[in-house]
């Protein structure tokens, strides 16, 4: 299934501009006069409206809190620190920033074993004393039904490692470079492609290598994507950033945020309308100082779900 039905979500307790990780994140901006009590509040209340949307779509959101010591200014995407699969295995990221190490939350991972069934805890987390950095669905787009693995390298994405998960969780490996329009590396594959079940959101003109481009597409068409190409200019107001959902009904739904439908050209809007809706959330001030977006934000549950009947005895 390409499409969860249910995410997790962390709600921020310290968020602000984080000066570690805008060393390979262009798209971090600092929040100059407002203060950090206010970008707190901003986020915060641009936080539980998101909540609030996907809940009113019919998406079933797990919130946790995040804890206020030690501070983790990016505690809002937990999608880099945790995959959650089918076969029920947990997979821990290393994450390039040591400020961000901290977001690894064993509570978390034990909450939701409590009410999905977690066979088994993969935890890549060592990797980081060897600078070996793969930042979970930031890093790596998964194409689940067709177990393929795509990865843009930055110093967040580490080749070797990148292959390494990918063979062990039963994917096809696809990597490339990708670089914005001012010629850095695209720090997070999630901001530049999206793969959904039908269709695959996906900047083609910030792969620099032209064989690399060209797998890239024909890999994406030979899996019967329709193709929604997207402008260095739009990845540069996260429309790449997009996570396909469902809601407990099965609709089909496109998650990015305001300004991402914004950027994009109304042909391209009606392109994705055809396989989807569109649920936007008015997530600006995460957007602008975290410098990630709605994907970012969203950690996909595709673990069992307990079945508590067969332990009642």
């Amino acid at each position: 299934m390409q499409a969860a039905r249910t995410v997790f979500v962390v709600r921020p307790a310290r968020f602000g501009f984080n000066a570690e990780t805008a060393v390979s994140n262009s798209f971090q901006q600092a929040h100059g006069h407002l203060g950090a009590e206010l970008v707190q509040q901003q986020a915060h209340a641009e936080f539980e409206a998101a909540v609030a949307t996907l809940r009113a779509q019919g998406v079933e959101v797990l919130v946790f809190e995040d804890t206020a010591e030690p501070p983790k200014p990016d505690a809002v995407f937990p999608n880099n620190w945790l995959t959650l699969h089918p076969d029920g295995r947990a997979v821990l990221y290393p994450m390039c920033t040591p400020n961000r190490r901290t977001e690894r939350r064993p509570d978390i991972l034990a909450a939701l074993g409590s009410e999905f069934e977690v066979r088994e805890v993969v935890d890549l987390s060592a990797y980081e004393n060897l600078g070996q950095y793969l930042e979970g669905t930031g890093s790596i787009v998964f194409d689940h039904p067709n177990r393929v693995a795509y990865a843009c390298l930055s110093p967040r994405t580490d080749a070797a490692l990148f292959g390494q998960v990918a063979d062990m969780l039963g994917y096809r490996t696809v990597a490339f470079r990708a670089h914005d329009a001012q010629g850095q590396a695209i720090y997070h594959t999630n901001v530049m492609m999206c793969v959904g079940p039908q269709f695959a959101v996906v900047c083609l003109e910030s792969i620099t290598d032209a064989a690399e481009r060209a797998q890239v597409k024909a890999e994406l068409g030979s899996t019967g994507h329709e193709l929604v190409e997207i402008s260095l200019g739009q990845v540069a107001q996260f429309a790449g950033n997009m996570l396909a959902l469902q809601s407990g009904a099965g609709k089909a739904l496109l998650v990015l945020s305001g300004q991402a439908q914004a950027a994009l050209t109304q042909a391209q809007r009606e392109q994705l309308q055809r396989h989807c809706q569109l649920v936007p959330l008015a997530i600006p001030t995460i957007e602008t100082i975290g410098g990630g977006s709605a994907r970012c934000m969203l950690g996909e549950v595709y673990l069992p779900r307990r079945q508590y009947s067969e332990s009642a005895t």
